[in-house]
């Protein structure tokens, strides 16, 4: 399970990430405040807690719990006197990656996606502060294959209104450009989630391959005259180590016709 979120007006913004393999659990998390991370965790192979149908599961600084299936759940995250106590609730149906997509079997994992209002408060820098934003709530399962995959590219953009977008690629081992991936989105609107038949993302990266900037151009259906366009920059960021593998975070501001969105970008590769 895999929750984001962004609180712009607070500067606040969020990502933590559970799993489970083999019996043990694996646990992601990072806070920021303003452009700075105050919190992080990145843990695997620890033991865990769950219920007998998965309704809670607990691991060590990070818990996530099911209030009411695909429709609310809540989220705690410790780290010290840093962390979160949110709420997510969300804004309408699934946007499901069934396993006949490109981007599942490449990626070796098929799930969900779902944009959320995001309430709660978080602690960060001495404060207590309110949380009121948007965010994303994914659940996936499955076996991804490292030895075959480069790296794998997530996106959400999410307005207020609780509409927005989410996107996944996966780029194969041995891949030099952005062609051979494999790429699944999703528009999701007041009336519910549409597959993108043709979604493409380009990015800028800085010297050291982190995400800066990016360009979405998202032709939902065969017969649109124009795409979605979109770009955005990185409002904050960090890297994780997670062993074999790393994780370059970021939050962006999304630029579309006349409106505004923030969202997350994930860069997951081979260390």
């Amino acid at each position: 399970m895999t929750f984001s979120f962004a609180d712009p007006q607070a500067g606040l913004y969020g990502l933590a990430r559970l799993g489970l393999a083999g019996g043990e659990g694996s646990a992601l998390a990072v806070l920021f405040s303003g452009r700075e991370p105050v919190a992080a965790l990145a843990e695997g192979g620890i033991g865990v807690a769950a219920d007998a149908c998965f309704e809670r599961l607990a691991l060590p600084g990070l818990e996530a719990t099911v209030d009411e299936p695909l429709h609310r759940w809540t989220l705690r995250f410790e780290d010290g006197e840093q962390g979160f106590d949110l709420a997510f609730e969300a804004s309408g149906p699934p946007a499901a990656i069934e396993p006949s997509e490109a981007a599942a079997r490449a990626g070796g994992m098929e799930g969900y996606e779902q944009l959320c209002r995001v309430t709660g408060t978080a602690r960060a820098n001495g404060r207590a502060v309110p949380v009121d934003g948007r965010g994303q709530r994914g659940h996936s399962w499955g076996e991804p294959d490292w030895d075959r995959i480069s790296s794998t590219r997530t996106v959400g953009a999410w307005l207020d209104d609780g509409t927005g977008m989410a996107l996944s690629a996966v780029r194969p081992a041995g891949a030099t450009g952005h062609e051979p991936e494999a790429t699944w989105a999703a528009v999701f609107g007041t009336g519910g989630s549409r597959r993108v038949d043709e979604p493409r993302l380009s990015t800028t990266y800085d010297e050291e391959g982190r995400q800066r900037r990016a360009g979405l151009e998202l032709w939902v259906g065969e017969d649109d005259d124009y795409p979605w366009r979109a770009s955005g920059e990185v409002l904050c960021g960090s890297t994780l180590d997670l062993g074999q593998l790393r994780l370059d975070c970021a939050f962006m501001r999304w630029r579309t016709v006349g409106r505004t969105a923030v969202g997350r970008y994930d860069v997951l590769r081979r260390a």
